[in-house]
């Protein structure tokens, strides 16, 4: 039972119309106000004019990512953005418009994008993009007939942690690349994100990249680090320029292991948004999957980046306590019609290096940080030897970027470092069960003898053994007596 159920609110006939507009959507109250307690609900909105300038605050929250994915990929910012106004819109339908989110691109793909661009060129990067979609598709339907309890078992939050880690720490000499050719501006720019972050609050301390990206373009144009050639020669309207895929089967291992990120970004988007909302939006997981998963394949095919849920929206949801789909569909609209201007793109192009650099400074160090945040919000015990041997083996394989090659397949720090993580933690704990040894203490090294973390973690192993034992010898003398 929804929470508009539990606590209905009258509403008059000159109020709301008797049957929501198109089927999806119902006026909240008087359409102007919501109540102390009350949350606007996703099958319902509040009046035109206040949806239509909450959709607008979406948009001014997804943009500051959004459009850095396609400036540090080369992918063209005006698809990307047109991309993810037809991705969200997908979302809406697949979901029934029961699940507000706007789809962004995705970050994750980042490193395989840039990999494979320099190396097969970007038509091949979309190959790989259209790839992931695929995959991500199939998963969806997986999911929606047979529910998430696997994708719990084989990611636990220590490998789901690790994963998200190591993608955003892998990216590290991407972001130093471009921050050594423009310094003074990179650190301009690093230190307006950082400031504005803890100087404002709400919307703007939330907008701390986009804002901080705007300080740092500044300080370039004054350092003449910016060449507005382009702007002056993009057309006002056109359509977005498109790119065809082309694909290289030896690319698959660069791209597949990304998935997993986006599997665990668009389940924790539907957990975050259900325990907001009050709402149990579990079984949507599946349509969300698939959704992301399609619109991933149609970005693809156009020479847009990958789509996710994204976690900039969630923050204006939780701020206006609206979670409308309605002002998500208001933001797709909008954000088609900024991808119909050639010369909006062509502005965001010229945004030199050193910005660049100080932005990816912030943003790939925040990916990675996510990552420690999943171990923190899930307790990850690292006096456990099994938690702590699998983030060291694939930490330092990511951020090292091995590279194995097997065939006509390669791959990198990102594929291997997932792949490591899966199989060491599972191999260790299946080996550690078996053989007794997950009482063991972790290393000195890493958790000083005799602290009290370890005397906890200790304990906790403990009781989790006699539970175990319990259990086991309740269940052998059950079958005795019988």
């Amino acid at each position: 039972m929804s929470n508009n159920d539990q606590n209905p609110q009258p509403i008059s006939p000159q109020q709301s119309p008797k049957k929501p507009l198109l089927g999806l959507w119902k006026l909240h109250g008087d359409g102007r106000s919501i109540g102390p307690g009350e949350v606007v609900m996703p099958r319902e909105r509040l009046s035109w004019p206040r949806t239509i300038g909450i959709g607008t605050q979406h948009v001014v929250a997804m943009f500051g990512a959004t459009f850095l994915v396609p400036l540090l990929t080369g992918f063209p910012p005006n698809t990307t953005l047109f991309f993810t106004a037809i991705g969200t819109l997908l979302f809406a339908l697949v979901t029934a418009g029961k699940l507000p989110s706007y789809l962004g691109s995705s970050f994750a793909l980042i490193a395989p994008i840039t990999a494979v661009s320099a190396q097969y060129g970007q038509s091949a990067a979309l190959g790989g993009v259209i790839s992931v979609g695929v995959t991500l598709a199939l998963i969806g339907v997986i999911v929606h007939f047979a529910g998430t309890v696997w994708i719990d078992r084989i990611m636990p939050p220590t490998v789901t942690g690790c994963i998200v880690a190591l993608i955003g720490f892998n990216l590290a000499p991407a972001a130093w690349n471009w921050f050594k050719e423009g310094a003074v501006t990179a650190v301009i720019t690093v230190t307006s994100i950082v400031l504005i972050t803890v100087l404002f609050k709400g919307i703007i301390g939330r907008l701390s990249i986009l804002i901080g990206v705007g300080v740092g373009y500044v300080a370039a144009v004054i350092q003449h680090e910016v060449d507005f050639k382009a702007i002056g020669e993009a057309a006002w309207i056109g359509l977005p320029e498109f790119h065809s895929p082309s694909f290289e089967p030896s690319t698959l291992g660069l791209f597949i292991p990304v998935v997993l990120v986006l599997i665990a970004e668009n389940v924790g988007h539907v957990k975050s948004v259900s325990a907001m909302t009050g709402e149990n939006l579990d079984h949507l997981t599946g349509r969300a999957l698939f959704a992301d998963g399609v619109s991933t394949v149609f970005a693809g095919c156009g020479g847009g980046s990958a789509t996710t849920t994204y976690a900039e929206n969630i923050g204006v949801m939780a701020a206006t306590r609206v979670y409308s789909t309605a002002a998500y569909i208001v933001a797709a609209f909008v954000a088609l019609a900024l991808s119909m201007f050639p010369k909006f793109g062509a502005a965001i192009a010229t945004i030199p290096p050193g910005v660049l650099g100080g932005a990816a400074t912030v943003l790939y160090g925040m990916i990675g940080m996510l990552g420690v945040r999943i171990w923190v919000q899930n307790k990850v015990d690292f006096a456990d030897p099994v938690n702590l041997n699998t983030a060291a083996v694939a930490m330092i394989i990511a951020i090292a970027d091995y590279t194995w090659q097997i065939g006509s397949l390669t791959f990198n720090g990102i594929a291997l470092g997932s792949a490591a993580a899966i199989v060491v933690y599972h191999v260790m704990r299946g080996i550690s069960k078996a053989r007794g040894t997950f009482l063991e203490q972790a290393s000195p090294a890493s958790v000083p003898a005799g602290t009290d973390l370890e005397s906890r973690s200790y304990e906790k192993r403990v009781a989790h053994l006699s539970e175990t034992l319990n259990t086991t010898t309740g269940e052998e003398s059950g079958k005795q007596q019988a």
